[in-house]
C-alpha cells in the first residue's frame, strides 16, 4: 500500500492548476491524507471516483482542514480530539481561536492500523501560539495517538510545523529560537520519539541532507532548495516493521509543501 500526505495550502488551488490530478494520475496512492485543504466540500468539484473520500473543514472559510482518500473504505472516522483529551490537556483555545474549531485532526481506522492525518498548529512569526502547542496541543495529540494505539497500531502524518532536527533544514543557525524550529517545539518533537514512535524517513535515511518538504516563497527559496523538513510520516512500534520506502516528492509542485510518502506491507 501507498500512503502519502500532502499539504495542499488550499485544494481549490491545486484542483485549479490540475495539480492535485496529475499527482493522483502518476502517483496512485491507495491512502492520501491532505492538510490545509482551506475549503469545505460544497466549495469545490472533484473527480476521483476511485476514493472514498472524508474532509473535516474549519469553521472559518478559507481556513485550515484536513482531509483523507482512500481506495478502501475506512471502517470508522473520528474527527478532532475526543472530548477526554480536550479536557485533559484544556485544549480550549487562545486569541486566535479554538483550534478544536479549525479541522486540524481525522483519525482513519482500517482493517490493521489507524491513518491519522495533521495539521499542527503554527506558533506565529512571533512565537504567541507557541505556549498552546509546548503547553496543550503537542501533549494532546501524543496522548491522542497513544488512546488509538491501544487498538491498533498507528500511522500518523502531515504537517507537523517543526523541524526536528538541524540537518531537517536548511539554515539552522539562522532560525534558531524561530517558530518551527524553538527548543519547544523541537522538545514535544522528541516526544513522539521517546514514546516509541519512528520517524520513518530518518529511519532509513538518518545522516541525508538537504531533503526538504516546505520552502518560502520568498527569495527562489525553491529553486535553490533553501527548505524545511517539516511534514512526516511516523509509525508505531506494532507497525514500524511493515514500513519501506520512505520518499519526499520535491519535484510535485503545486503548493510550498511536497507530498511525503511511505509504503506499507499489506
Amino acid at each position: 500500500m501507498k500512503l502519502y500526505s500532502w499539504n495542499v495550502n488550499g485544494i481549490r488551488a491545486v484542483l485549479n492548476k490540475g495539480a492535485l490530478q496529475d499527482f493522483i494520475k502518476k502517483h496512485d496512492p491507495d491512502i492520501l491524507c491532505l492538510q490545509e485543504t482551506k475549503a469545505s466540500r460544497d466549495q469545490f468539484e472533484i473527480d476521483f471516483p476511485q476514493y472514498h473520500e472524508h474532509f473535516f473543514s474549519a469553521v472559518k472559510k478559507g481556513y485550515s482542514g484536513t482531509a483523507i482518500f482512500s481506495k478502501e473504505p475506512a471502517l470508522s472516522y473520528v474527527d478532532g480530539f475526543p472530548s477526554d483529551i480536550i479536557e485533559k490537556f484544556e485544549v480550549t483555545g487562545d486569541t486566535y481561536g479554538n483550534p478544536n474549531d479549525e479541522g486540524r485532526v481525522i483519525a482513519a481506522e482500517f482493517k490493521d492500523f489507524w491513518v491519522v492525518t495533521v495539521y499542527t498548529p503554527n506558533s506565529k512569526g512571533d512565537l504567541s501560539r507557541l505556549s498552546l502547542r509546548y503547553d496543550k496541543w503537542d501533549r494532546a495529540f501524543l496522548a491522542y495517538i497513544q488512546q488509538l494505539e491501544k487498538t491498533k497500531p498507528v500511522l500518523f502524518c502531515g504537517d507537523l510545523n517543526v523541524a526536528h532536527q538541524e540537518i531537517d533544514l536548511a539554515r539552522p543557525k539562522q532560525n534558531e529560537g524561530q517558530h518551527g524550529y524553538t527548543n519547544e517545539e523541537r522538545e514535544r518533537f522528541s516526544d513522539f520519539l521517546d514514546a516509541g514512535y519512528t520517524d520513518t524517513f530518518r529511519a532509513f535515511y538518518p545522516d541525508m541532507r538537504d531533503v526538504y518538504s516546505w520552502w518560502t516563497a520568498w527569495g527562489g527559496a525553491r529553486a535553490n532548495n533553501v527548505g524545511w523538513r517539516i511534514d512526516y510520516w511516523l509509525a508505531s512500534k506494532d507497525i514500524v516493521d511493515r514500513v519501506s520506502n520512505p520518499q519526499v516528492h520535491a519535484d510535485v509542485m503545486g503548493s510550498d509543501h511536497c507530498p511525503v510518502s511511505i509504503e506499507v506491507d499489506a
